[in-house]
């Protein structure tokens, strides 16, 4: 398999993940990449302790109607999400609907519940064969995505009934087989069965993507609402240490989080979600955090520019960040990102007034599309990365498969 353009980093293997090349989010945890489909629901597992020959070793169906689109793991834990397939019902064939309005509004409280919603937890003993030994229900939607590097507490975004879109949902998992709720926090107006009244305009979505946790302290990322940072030293009471928005004045999606404690420094992602740049340029924000209660941003990583993306068709701007997890590739310097139709790229900010891109890699458009939305183009979207501790990185893909890659710059 080729790439369009490379630079920095080698091609080492490609995986079509056993026939549903379709990925969102990727762990990769004692050799095994844990791969979840957007469109093919449920997860495989992908055997890489050969990067250069990855081997699909099995896959496990998400319970009907319920995508899996993420997970997490850690020691012997693997953490799947469960919702809603948001994607194959009706109310979302127009993605502007999912990105633009209350998820929970959409729905509605009247459908028939005839998904999976909340938290699975595996035992992953045996690699290639996890195996459910609990699950945390939630009474809504479902769960989006989940952060957990070990010990007693996850930290999921959950839509749950009474409130319009993702809150932060903290789950005590002392005893894995029986996970409890310890805490949750929202942004004023979410509260709907409260009484609250949202303060956003009508065509944003205040919800929670998800928050990264560094010691007790959690960054958080609200889509349309922009970021905050929470003090969750008492998980039964997350309290607000600062928030900012800068949407508007620019185009919101704010989705992913990635805390520099060493510098003193963060990283903050918005989401490209709308085709050929129609909800205007994404960025990557660099944020000084010396203090907390008054973070300011700094600069912003460069937009790549080595050819017309916003032509090329589908979205572009930035997705995920590799998120430096106990046991993967960790640094302050070196940031390893998804540009979704401008594949993967990688930043240096040892100097943070002035990130240059160091690496790059475009892999080749879809052989066929496994998305089910009608009218999508067929081009790459790279949509999330780990970094392993040798520094391979494994990139997935809306519709092109499990990318294997190592960082030679």
């Amino acid at each position: 398999m080729s790439a369009h353009t490379t630079r920095g980093l080698r091609f080492l293997g490609h995986s079509d993940q056993g026939g549903r090349p379709d990925g969102l989010q990727v762990m990769v945890h004692r050799g095994y990449a844990y791969v979840a489909h957007p469109w093919s629901q449920g997860f495989s597992i992908v055997d890489v302790r050969e990067p250069t020959r990855p081997r699909t070793v099995n896959y496990a169906a998400a319970p009907a109607n319920t995508w899996s689109i993420h997970l997490q793991t850690h020691d012997n834990l693997l953490l799947v999400v469960h919702a809603l397939d948001l994607f194959s019902d009706a109310s979302f064939v127009d993605e502007r609907t999912y990105y633009t309005r209350s998820v929970g509004e959409t729905v509605g409280r009247s459908r028939v519940r005839n998904w999976s919603a909340g938290m699975a937890i595996y035992d992953l003993s045996q690699p290639e064969q996890p195996r459910q030994i609990g699950f945390f229900p939630v009474d809504g939607v479902g769960v989006h995505r989940i952060w957990y590097t070990g010990g007693r507490w996850a930290y999921l975004s959950a839509l749950l009934e009474g409130y319009t879109d993702y809150i932060l949902l903290i789950v005590d998992l002392q005893d894995p087989t029986r996970p409890v709720e310890a805490g949750r926090f929202a942004l004023p107006g979410m509260h709907a069965a409260a009484g609250e009244t949202p303060t956003w305009p009508q065509d944003k979505r205040y919800a929670l993507h998800h928050a990264v946790v560094d010691g007790d302290t959690a960054y958080a990322c609200w889509r349309d609402g922009g970021l905050s940072i929470l003090n969750v030293a008492n998980r039964q009471a997350p309290s607000l240490i600062s928030h900012r928005n800068w949407s508007p004045p620019y185009g919101g999606g704010t989705h992913s989080a990635l805390p520099l404690p060493s510098r003193q420094l963060l990283l903050v992602a918005d989401e490209a979600v709308l085709d050929e740049q129609q909800d205007g340029l994404k960025l990557t924000w660099v944020f000084d955090i010396r203090d907390p209660a008054n973070p300011i941003s700094i600069a912003t990583l460069p937009t790549p520019a080595d050819q017309d993306y916003v032509r090329k068709g589908g979205h572009f701007g930035p997705h995920n960040l590799h998120e430096n997890r106990p046991g993967s590739f960790v640094s302050d310097t070196l940031v390893f990102a998804t540009y979704q139709n401008a594949g993967i790229r990688v930043f240096d900010i040892s100097d943070a007034y002035q990130p240059r891109e160091v690496a790059s890699y475009v892999p080749v458009d879809p052989v066929h599309m496994v998305d089910k939305r009608p009218g999508r183009p067929a081009v790459i979207q790279s949509a999330d990365l780990f970094v392993d501790a040798r520094g391979l990185v494994y990139a997935t893909d809306s519709n092109a498969g499990l990318s294997i890659l190592e960082f030679t710059g």
